[in-house]
Order: C-alpha cells, then structure tokens, then sequence
C-alpha cells in the first residue's frame, strides 16, 4: 500500500527553503506534494511559484494557514514569526514542522503547545541533526558505557557563503517592503528583553538569538545524548571584530561537559559532540547542512588491553533533513508522536537561561 502524500505550504522561501526543504520535498514525491508558498518578497514568490510550478502565492502566513486544501505547513521564515505562523497553522487543523528555533519565550512555547493539543495536530521541531542515522548510533554506544568521565560539544564555523556560494545558487530580490523589515527589528528586541529580562542594550540579546540560532542544534544533541545537566559552573562570552565565541561548562554531577560554540572568518564548519569514558569514546561530526548529502560520521575509540582501534563509521548518505521528513510524514501518517516536539524544545529554553544567568 503506497503511504498517503501530503499536501504541503512552506513559509518563508529563503535560503534553507531553496537549499535544503524544497530539494527534499521534491526527493519524496510518494509522501509529500509541495502545494503553496509564501514569502514577504513578491519578486522572490513569483519566482519560486514559476520555478516549481505551483500557483497558491500567498504574501500573508494566515492566508496560507487557512487553505482548506493542505495537509502540512512548514515554518522557515525568520523566528520572530514562527509562534504565531505556527499557531495560525495549527488553528487551521495543519500538521506543522517549524524550523529550529521553534520560539523564544516559554510563553510562545506554551502557546504553540496550546494550539497544537487544541487543534489535534502534529508540531515537530526541525532539529535534522538528532535525526542523523550516525548520532542515532552514537547514542546507542554511549548507553553502553559503563560511565562518562567528561564530553565535550563544539560548533565552530565560518560564514554559511563559503559553503553555499561555490556549490548552489539561491534568489533573493531585496524587495522586502521597509515597514516589515522595521517589525522584525522591534519584535526581536521585545522578545530578547521578555526573554531574558535584561535591559535593550545588553550585549546578551544578542548571544541570546545566537543560542536560538546555531547553538540550539548543538544543545538539543546533547541532551539527547547525555541528558540535562544540573546547571552551569561558568560561561564566557566575547566578540571580537564582530565574531562571537561562547565557552560554557555545564555540571552534570559525576562529570562535565565543555560546550564552545562561535563564528570566525574561516570556511570550514567543525560540529561535533564526543563522549569520553574510561576506555571508550565516541564522537558524531556533522558537516555543513548546506551540502546536503555530505555524511554525518561516527568514530569510536577504544581500548582492550594494550590495543586501542579506532572506528570510523559512515552508516549513510541518506541525509539528515530527509530521515527528518520521512519521521515526520510516519508521525503524521501512524498517529505517532515526533521525537523532537515543542515539550521537548522547551528544556533548550531552559539551558539558554542557565547560560544567560551564568554569564549575568
């Protein structure tokens, strides 16, 4: 029996919709159809309308919200907006996947939640890396070891342009009305103040988007891996000629874990977590989302006697968006619960604050 294919709308046409969503969604043509868009840009909506064939444009959220013919809403645009695109997709009975970070706020969070159980829907966060066939396996290991002496979280990259510009080509037009570049600003500043409760000019609002950002990938996999840490033992935070580096160790009781995250000028992208234990370790690498099928790899160090191997494992090509859509068409389709749900999202919440109290 073939599985049911879902009628999809994407908000939000930018860079990971061109680069990453809509190849994926096209790669699955038996679960998914793509059916409307939606974007602030009216050039940049035409243009993907002609280039994908399809004729439901909409310029607001809610009016794609309300087609009575989708199944599935996808939330991409900027996360200023995705608790009340959510939200207005929920009300209007849409399963929905929202990019990461699903909200900002506890509030925004419950909201979603609200919507969610109200309406009947699915809502699963788009946290692709946990859905990666080589961190999968990794957390399988690392439930083997007897005990974690100490693990270590990194993400350190450069601009996004040393991956994308020799490698894709993505259309932006620059024709977003100023009025709606003007509310994103001031929504941004009023969530970073409800959010952290620290004056406008704090320099961590901004390291407070930041962790809803880059870090909140790296946050999730380890709590996945590892589970909550009991609180933060110290943080540091710096820009320095406009790049921002973060060091953070979080106290999990028996043992640590050293969190460094930060953007410089280089092209390279290093994200990884490894686990140390007292004779094994085990380490997931990803590599940049936007060369979509470059391999997430385990490697596993060990030691038996006086011999120590070294595994290095690639389980897949299968890239780490497509196990996600696949996940979330059989959630939808079995009436199964996503992995990655907003109570989920919520404990990342909860480490940015921990961070954020650390460093006040």
């Amino acid at each position: 029996m073939s599985p049911r294919r879902l009628n999809v709308g994407l908000i939000g046409m930018g860079e990971v919709a061109q680069l990453i969503h809509l190849p994926v969604l096209e790669a699955l043509p038996e679960q998914y159809r793509i059916a409307a868009f939606c974007d602030v840009s009216p050039m940049l909506l035409s243009a993907m309308g002609n280039k994908y064939g399809v004729d439901r444009l909409y310029s607001d959220a809610g009016e794609l919200a309300r087609d009575p013919d989708l199944d599935v809403v996808l939330v991409l645009n900027s996360d200023e907006y995705h608790a009340e695109c959510a939200i207005a997709a929920a009300n209007g009975g849409k399963h929905v996947l929202i990019e990461k970070p699903m909200c900002l706020t506890f509030a925004e969070a419950d909201a979603i939640i609200e919507a969610r159980d109200r309406s009947g829907v699915k809502v699963m966060v788009g946290y692709m890396r946990r859905y990666a066939t080589a961190f999968e396996e990794a957390v399988r290991e690392i439930g083997k070891m007897e005990r974690v002496h100490y693990a270590r979280v990194r993400d350190i990259i450069g601009p996004n342009a040393f991956f994308t510009r020799p490698t894709s080509h993505t259309l932006a037009f620059g024709d977003i009305p100023e009025a709606l570049k003007q509310d994103r600003n001031a929504r941004a500043l009023k969530i970073g103040v409800e959010a952290t409760g620290l004056a406008p000019d704090s320099p961590y609002i901004d390291l407070y988007r930041f962790l809803g950002g880059l870090s909140s990938h790296d946050l999730s996999v380890m709590r996945e891996a590892l589970g909550m840490p009991l609180g933060v033992v110290g943080a540091k935070y710096t820009v320095t000629d406009g790049y921002p580096f973060l060091t953070a160790i979080f106290d999990y009781g028996d043992f640590s874990v050293v969190f460094e995250t930060g953007v410089d000028g280089q092209g390279r992208f290093d994200a990884h977590l490894e686990v140390y234990g007292i004779g094994k370790s085990v380490k997931v690498q990803y590599d940049t989302p936007y060369i979509r099928h470059l391999p997430t790899k385990l490697t596993i160090g060990e030691t038996v006697g006086e011999t120590y191997s070294e595994s290095v494992i690639r389980p897949t090509f299968t890239d780490p968006y497509t196990l996600e859509m696949k996940h979330f068409h059989e959630a939808i389709t079995q009436d199964r619960q996503p992995k990655t749900t907003p109570e989920d999202y919520k404990n990342d919440l909860i480490l940015f604050k921990m961070i954020i109290d650390a460093l006040k």
